[in-house]
């Protein structure tokens, strides 16, 4: 069950009425500035997040889902397993029966996609260029609805909501494979790039035009 109006605060329900869409919620996140978790690793609930006004991925997948569970959207987050171990979550969602998903990364390329994904192994695939860094490599992706954990509070809790981490750990996750050539060649014009321009981000990617608007801001 989603939870109740009363269970907000009237500045919480506020942000859920002003943000109906995927679209609204992505740009709503992208005025947050990314929690690099310099002091502690966190894992903050919408709650925590509208209150400090900073998320990394998975605070954001957080607060996705229950701002647009209450616009009817299920609660599902689809985590994008790295070779690195550095996993990336997102919200997901349909449109017209095809996927797409609310992010919030550092990098640009790991934002949202807009709902034109006819199946999930293909917006996955969106991904797998910009995830390529200097260990990156999306290995496999899994996906979640987070009703599965029954009372436990992930939305609301004024606490770190770890159970939410390891549910994404434990849960099924598909194989995904990208040829060692491509991944070499997407390495090394990473890598050229960071040399000539290290205090950029890459935006060379061919599939920007499925991007979430509001990429280019500084995260």
């Amino acid at each position: 069950m989603t939870a109740s109006r009363k269970a907000f605060s009237p500045r919480e329900w506020q942000v859920i009425c002003q943000h109906r869409t995927p679209h609204q919620v992505q740009r709503f996140l992208n005025e947050f500035p990314y929690n690099h978790e310099k002091k502690k690793q966190t894992l903050r609930t919408f709650r925590q997040v509208l209150r400090l006004k900073t998320a990394h991925c998975l605070e954001a997948a957080l607060t996705a889902a229950v701002i647009l569970e209450q616009h009817g959207y299920p609660a599902l987050l689809l985590d994008l397993e790295s070779q690195d171990d550095l996993d990336h979550v997102l919200f997901l969602y349909q449109k017209n029966e095809k996927w797409g998903t609310v992010a919030r990364s550092r990098d640009p390329g790991l934002h949202g996609r807009k709902p034109v994904f006819t199946t999930l192994r293909q917006l996955v695939r969106s991904y797998a260029e910009p995830y390529i860094d200097f260990s990156a490599r999306i290995i496999g992706f899994g996906v979640c609805n987070l009703a599965d954990l029954g009372t436990y509070d992930w939305r609301l809790s004024e606490r770190n909501v770890w159970k939410v981490e390891r549910f994404l750990i434990e849960m099924p996750h598909q194989e995904f494979r990208m040829s060692d050539k491509a991944y070499q060649y997407w390495k090394n014009r990473f890598l050229h790039y960071k040399k000539r321009y290290p205090d950029r981000k890459p935006l060379y990617y061919h599939n920007r035009r499925f991007w979430m608007s509001g990429y280019q801001k500084t995260l």
